[in-house]
């Protein structure tokens, strides 16, 4: 497997350019010299001895907009004032907008909409508030809720900062299933703060989806507002990522012809998402599955401060094993990891059983590379999207969020999850599945219908659906 060849991309210079000092011409060959190809030239300020412009400047890649930019940076009389690239660009403004359903043209159509007449509609719900769903935009409206604490790669930044990874979700519930999804990024850190905020939101909402909020607190969040809450709640981090795996898991052993109850399991990493992948697999009928982190396997004999911790060495490790990861992958079938790059070995996966499954999830490099591990397993996945079989939360949330809403589901239990994963993996036709295709696409149109309707079934199944 080879890393995808990156095309060309465009990168704005805001240069001020001291005219005394140095002339175009010069940043010119310079750019020229470092790789780079000037393709447009804009003035923004003209004065006597010095000028403000934007160059427009093709270059190879990320890496060759480093090089053009430290050229300049070495050059004397020119100042960078600014970097923008395509990425910059398409978030200017914003990446979302809101849009009237009907536009209002004369004074008869606005008291319909707007005084005195929604009067009327504000006082049935007053009445019945359930009407909310039928009458407001709660029917169709999901909460993207995060306080950056742990957001992608970066760990706990500022909520500002977070807004972009939360819009661009809210684009994706759009587009994927039409849901309007509004992002909302928290200035705090305490969790009964988290909490209150929440449940104090939550009448406009069909739905709340929770995303990069740090562990353990994203349990704690989770758990209370499931159980104060009468509308879906979902930590994407944890269970988006569970049902994914699930869903390439089982179509991982429908390849290497193993039933997934006699399997050995090992989860690398036990945070939100291995904890959430554990309880999945657990669900799914997994009977022998050993937690490890950097301490080593997690057992039920250890006292631990995480108290979730405690319950995964209380339900899992059935054998009692120990050690560090290469003492217990010893015969396992499966791997998982949601851990950090670089930890798993050759000399690790040799030691698995005939037909390993590994799944080195870890972003941006993955436990073990691809082209390291291809020779000695039979199916891999990552969490990128340059090699094939991408776990990617993308395929979940936006169908389980559309089954739930279209049913007036009270909570996305145990069952509409594990209804979700099995509905993925078999939007992949059996005959079509192989080694590097056990994940369907991110785009693939099927995947968000067949979970809205599995997701449905699951929930009328187990009574918690209202429609």
């Amino acid at each position: 497997m080879m890393i995808m060849a990156q095309s060309n991309m465009h990168i704005i210079l805001r240069l001020e350019i001291n005219k005394q000092q140095i002339s175009f011409g010069e940043i010119a060959t310079s750019i020229g010299n470092a790789g780079g190809d000037v393709v447009a030239l804009d003035v923004i300020n003209e004065e006597q001895d010095t000028t403000i412009r934007d160059l427009t400047i093709k270059v190879n890649n990320k890496d060759g907009q480093e090089t053009v930019t430290q050229a300049i940076q070495s050059l004397v009389g020119v100042n960078i004032k600014h970097i923008s690239d395509r990425t910059f660009l398409v978030h200017l403004g914003g990446k979302i907008e809101v849009r009237p359903k009907l536009s209002i043209d004369n004074r008869e159509e606005l008291s319909h909409v707007y005084t005195p007449e929604v009067a009327r509609i504000c006082t049935a719900i007053n009445e019945d508030p359930s009407l909310a769903h039928n009458l407001t935009i709660k029917n169709n409206a999901v909460a993207v809720i995060s306080d950056g604490s742990a957001v992608l790669g970066l760990g706990k930044i500022k909520p500002e900062a977070a807004m972009p990874v939360m819009e661009g979700k809210a684009m994706l519930f759009k587009q994927l299933a039409d849901i309007n999804a509004y992002p909302l990024c928290l200035d705090v850190e305490n969790t009964e703060d988290i909490i209150q905020i929440i449940k104090s939101l939550s009448p406009a909402f069909g739905g709340i989806n929770l995303e990069d909020i740090a562990s353990p607190g994203c349990f704690e969040i989770e758990e209370r507002l499931k159980n104060e809450l009468n509308i879906p709640v979902f930590h994407d981090d944890q269970h988006g990522t569970a049902i994914v795996v699930l869903a390439g898991i089982l179509n991982a052993l429908k390849l290497v012809n193993k039933d997934l109850s006699i399997c050995k399991v090992i989860i690398c990493g036990i945070g939100a998402a291995g904890i959430s992948i554990t309880k999945m697999l657990l669900k799914a009928g997994v009977k022998n599955i050993i937690g490890v982190d950097k301490n080593g396997a997690i057992t039920r004999v250890e006292n631990y401060e995480n108290k979730m911790w405690t319950w995964y060495g209380e339900n899992t490790n059935p054998n009692m094993e120990q050690g560090s990861l290469s003492a217990v992958i010893q015969d396992a079938d499966i791997f998982i990891g949601v851990s950090v790059g670089n930890i798993l070995q050759v000399e690790d996966i040799k030691k698995m059983a005939k037909n390993p499954v590994v799944f080195a999830l870890a972003n941006p490099d993955p436990e073990i590379s691809p082209e390291k591990a291809k020779p000695y397993v039979r199916v891999m996945a990552t969490g990128r999207s340059d090699f094939p079989n991408q776990v990617n939360n993308v395929l979940c949330f936006p169908g389980i969020f559309r089954g739930a809403l279209d049913c007036k589901a009270s909570i996305i239990n145990e069952e509409m999850k594990l209804a979700a994963a099995k509905a993925i993996a078999a939007t992949i036709p059996e005959d079509e599945l192989n080694e590097d295709y056990i994940i369907p696409g991110v785009f693939n149109k099927s995947v968000v219908s067949n979970i809205k309707k599995a997701v449905v079934e699951a929930a009328h199944d187990t009574g918690v659906a209202k429609n």
